[in-house]
């Protein structure tokens, strides 16, 4: 059947089942906000257009937000997505993709020595969640947390619960959304955390996550303009710090290559 599928990252949680206790992915979806922005920014972009997303005349695959290059199959379209250190070379098993934009220049760097050719526009698409979003600048306008603390979802279990300044990025998404806009200033290891701040102007600090390799955060601060970006070693250091150097960067191009000609 025709149609575009939105690839993004939300397995279902290990559930241990039977009389054995074997452990399967049968449980609630994980649901980490960050990982779900990529099919809310997509269905925004095309109900601006005015595209239906029914409209599709062919099954293709579009891969935007997150560290999910592991998940493209040949032919995918990528518009903004970054690479994932965790994940072993064999598990990436593509030899050609439709590259529009990606995340940063180090994704685009790691594409081009496989062969990939890979257009000089870069950006999260996570930056353009106040454009399909736009009550979100709404919120922004009415601060009511002076410093919101948004762990990774792999530090989320560490964190303390009891901190009424702690997101749980598990959290539903418009909640979190709206969480983030009304602060002053958002801190943690989440790096979308950071990225829906900083496309509002809020001041944001990541801090250095206890599983995730540098690459992604790195590649997204490259990608807006900042190499020179220090992390902090606590949420409570990062709040001393206060906010990094603001992005230097122009939604322009990435909105100019969305790919919505998949849906025409």
């Amino acid at each position: 059947m025709p149609g575009v599928t939105v690839v993004h990252w939300n397995p279902r949680r290990i559930a241990r089942l039977g009389l054995l206790g074997e452990l399967l992915p049968v449980g609630p979806r994980v649901g980490n906000f960050g990982d779900l922005l990529g099919p809310i920014v997509v269905a925004g972009l095309l109900r601006q257009r005015g595209i239906d997303p029914r409209t599709a005349p062919a099954q293709r695959r579009l891969l935007s937000v997150g560290s999910i290059l592991h998940k493209a199959r040949e032919g995918d379209t990528v518009w903004g997505s970054g690479v994932n250190l965790k994940v072993r070379p064999r598990e990436y098993r593509f030899r050609q993709l439709d590259v529009r934009a990606v995340r940063g220049p180090r994704t685009a760097a790691w594409l081009r020595e496989r062969g990939i050719a890979v257009p000089d526009v870069y950006g999260d698409p996570g930056l353009l969640a106040p454009v399909v979003l736009p009550e979100l600048r709404d919120y922004a306008a009415d601060k009511r947390h002076a410093v919101t603390i948004v762990p990774n979802l792999h530090d989320a279990a560490a964190t303390d619960t009891t901190d009424d300044r702690v997101l749980d990025p598990r959290t539903p998404v418009h909640e979190c959304l709206e969480r983030i806009a009304r602060s002053e200033l958002v801190v943690g290891s989440s790096l979308h955390g950071a990225v829906v701040a900083e496309s509002l102007g809020i001041p944001a600090r990541l801090v250095r996550a206890g599983a995730e390799p540098p690459l992604k955060y790195v590649d997204y601060y490259a990608g807006t303009g900042r190499s020179d970006v220090e992390f902090a070693t606590s949420a409570e250091e990062a709040i001393e710090q206060g906010g990094v150097r603001p992005p230097q960067w122009d939604p322009q191009p990435l909105l100019d290559a969305f790919p919505e000609d998949l849906w025409r």
